[in-house]
């Protein structure tokens, strides 16, 4: 209850500040010690005093302030490690705030330090992530998303980087081999929203159709994936801007991929960062790639960006926004039939998660899964029930009237009621927005006006009957051009079946070269029958590494004779930016008898050099899920390697250090190698492992 009663009063406190104060602008002239993981410098507020108020307060997280001026004269101030208090020097009306601060910031400025592979290629990155309320831990700002500035930044760093930030890029120079990046916006945004990148950046800039800047980054290395990692993004903007039917709110567009980011991607005002796991060369795109997140982050450039919602309790009209006009530029770039089944998929997994989420999508607790997709459809149903057109309309009166403000779903809604006066907006609130049920009917009826959708639903009705029924139909099926779903369920359908039964079947469907459906029959095949060797080999050279991976770890298994020739032809094979494929490779070499001895060890060297803080966290988990499958003994550089990972900044990574830490510990000697390692750890990984060494 006192925790949530200060919250309460906190919240209160910064709700009655807004209506007292309004920061118009602000100016950073800041600087990044890599060294001291800091970043200090000198900040400017501009801001107007609309009604009488004791105290202003600026979120501040573990900040040292200095020389805090008000109007140009020095003030008393205090400094709660949360907050900066100021409570003397303004006055009503335009006042000008200038200070000196320092912070070591904990998260949101986030340090990646890794060794390049290259020699004398730059290294290292720094970047942020703003999102909820925690860009005041790097500069002093708003947690409140209620309270929109201008910012304008000014950084200092080596020359030798790119320094990356929201708005137009003003002006720069060089001084004592350190350079100064003027970045200045023209309109106010959240602070969260407030983007920083540092790092070594390849860039190229094209135009939108409406003339918009469109800048893309990628690193020196990844040149040769930057088209199909950039792949539709023009295509993308124009649609979206064409189909929202508001022109893009701000003035240039960038997209910037950095190392082990928290999550896909993040909409930054101007400057979306998103990870690099989306940096995909021609084969990789197959398996993953940018599309969905590229369309999304987009999105939220009106939806989040412009219009902002005014607590977490409306958080669907950002969110499901987003997903629902990325999901509609995805139709624009792969057809209808995509469209629906990623509609559908997304169904099944609200309906799934309705069986114990209980929380409805009006709610500031409720999952991602919810604002998210059940937001998606939820916008999906209305637009299919008021027609595109009048969505459009409405869309378009909402971001006129709400532009650079916040928003509640009420004020939403009314912009639907006034363009379709006979829509029931409180009926489609209760059903989609405060019912936790996810109204499947309803879904399913939107679905099958889709003829593939329908197809889909019949040829799963097909499951309750025998093969010999179905045989004839299934032959059909996939030899048209349907969509690849239907064929993909087909393959499900003969798991069981007898292979001379289904062998026939089987050929079609590896002859219709969709990647998909020839990666479904590589997937569900069980057994490798001598006679299907040699046809099943061709997946080895499909345009996916997926299936690779699934086609070399089955061939290897089947054929122990053939297994020098498996690896031999996978030795260059490196897959996505996991390195799954790699790392499969490097285990399958530690299982076989037809390689050198010496050449193992090189290859469980390298498997272990992919446990280290030198690479990504999902190169580190794919290496650590393989070490210790593989037939060689666990030395202490792996056991350290892990405990590291106790302490990275990506959640996910810290968690699966963790939880492997724990299942290791209840086997072999490994609680005695663990205990052994404590007092040769730094402090913080020291901490991490004695805790888990004490859990019981």
């Amino acid at each position: 209850m006192r925790i949530l009663f200060f919250l309460l009063i906190s919240f209160l406190s910064f709700a009655q500040q807004n209506t007292k104060v309004d920061f118009k602008i602000a100016k950073g002239n800041i600087a990044i010690d890599v060294n001291q993981k800091k970043v200090f410098g000198t900040v400017s507020y501009v801001f107007e005093v609309k009604e009488s108020i004791d105290t202003i307060k600026i979120d501040a997280q573990k900040m040292t302030f200095s020389d805090v001026k008000i109007n140009k004269k020095s003030v008393k101030f205090s400094n709660s490690g949360k907050m900066l208090n100021l409570f003397e020097g303004f006055k009503k009306g335009k006042n000008t705030l200038t200070f000196y601060y320092e912070a070591f910031p904990k998260q949101t400025m986030y340090f990646i330090d890794k060794k390049s592979v290259i020699p004398s290629a730059v290294e290292g990155q720094v970047w942020t992530q703003g999102q909820g309320k925690y860009t005041s831990h790097w500069f002093p700002s708003f947690d409140d998303v209620n309270e929109k500035v201008i910012f304008n930044m000014n950084i200092t760093f080596d020359e030798n980087y790119n320094v990356i930030a929201n708005g137009f890029l003003k002006n720069s120079y060089v001084k004592n081999s350190q350079k100064k990046w003027y970045y200045e916006m023209k309109k106010p945004m959240s602070s969260y929203l407030l983007a920083l990148v540092i790092g070594d950046f390849y860039n190229k800039i094209i135009a939108s159709k409406s003339g918009i800047p469109l800048q893309f980054f990628i690193q020196p290395k990844d040149t040769a994936k930057f088209e199909p990692t950039y792949r539709y993004s023009k295509q993308i903007f124009d649609y979206l801007e064409k189909e929202i039917g508001f022109n893009y709110p701000w003035k240039l567009y960038k997209q910037v991929p950095v190392e082990d980011f928290l999550y896909a991607g993040m909409e930054n005002t101007t400057c979306t960062i998103f990870a690099q796991d989306y940096v995909v060369d021609e084969i990789g795109f197959n398996d993953r790639n940018y599309i969905n997140v590229n369309a999304h982050e987009l999105a939220h450039q009106w939806f989040g960006d412009l219009v902002t919602a005014k607590s977490g309790k409306h958080h669907w009209l950002q969110e499901g926004f987003a997903t629902y006009y990325a999901l509609l530029a995805e139709k624009e770039v792969f057809g209808e039939d995509y469209f629906n089944h990623q509609l559908y998929r997304n169904s099944l997994q609200l309906r799934n998660a309705a069986k114990t989420d209980t929380i409805p999508v009006m709610n500031e607790k409720a999952s991602s899964l919810s604002f998210y997709q059940k937001g998606a459809w939820a916008l999906h149903c209305m637009r299919g029930k008021i027609g595109a057109k009048l969505f459009q309309k409405a869309v378009q009166n909402y971001l006129k009237k709400y532009q650079f403000k916040n928003v509640e779903t009420s004020d939403f809604l009314a912009e639907i009621k006034n363009v379709a006066p006979d829509f029931d907006t409180v009926a489609f609130q209760k059903t989609w927005l405060e019912d936790y049920h996810f109204p499947t009917e309803i879904a399913n009826e939107l679905l099958k006006k889709n003829d593939f959708m329908k197809t889909l639903f019949e040829v799963q009705q097909m499951r309750k009957k025998s093969f010999a029924e179905n045989k004839n139909t299934f032959v059909e099926l996939l030899q048209s051009d349907l969509f690849y779903p239907i064929k993909t369920e087909i393959i499900y359908q003969l798991k069981e079946v007898k292979f001379d039964d289904k062998k026939e079947l089987l050929e079609l469907a590896m002859q219709t070269n969709d990647i998909k459906v020839r990666q479904a029959v590589a997937e569900f095949m069980d057994e490798i029958p001598l006679e299907f060797k040699s046809k099943y080999e061709t997946f080895l050279y499909d345009k996916s590494y997926d299936t690779r991976e699934i086609a070399l770890i089955k061939l290897f298994n089947a054929f122990p004779e053939s297994q020098a020739n498996y690896l031999e032809k996978a030795k260059d094979w490196f897959g996505n930016n996991d390195l799954g494929l790699r790392t499969t490779f490097l285990l399958l070499c530690q299982m076989t008898d037809k390689i050198d001895e010496n050449q193992k060890a090189k290859y469980f060297d390298e498997l272990v050099n992919y446990t280290s803080s030198n690479y990504e966290s999902s190169i580190r988990q794919n290496a650590f899920g393989t070490v210790f499958q593989a037939k060689q003994p666990i030395d202490n550089q792996v056991l350290k390697n892990l405990v590291n990972a106790t302490i990275h900044h990506k959640w996910q990574m810290t968690k699966f250090a963790k939880d492997y830490i724990r299942q290791l510990l209840k086997t072999g000697n490994y609680r005695e190698k663990f205990s052994a390692l404590v007092s040769t750890l730094p402090d913080n990984e020291k901490n991490q492992l004695q805790k888990l060494l004490d859990e019981k």
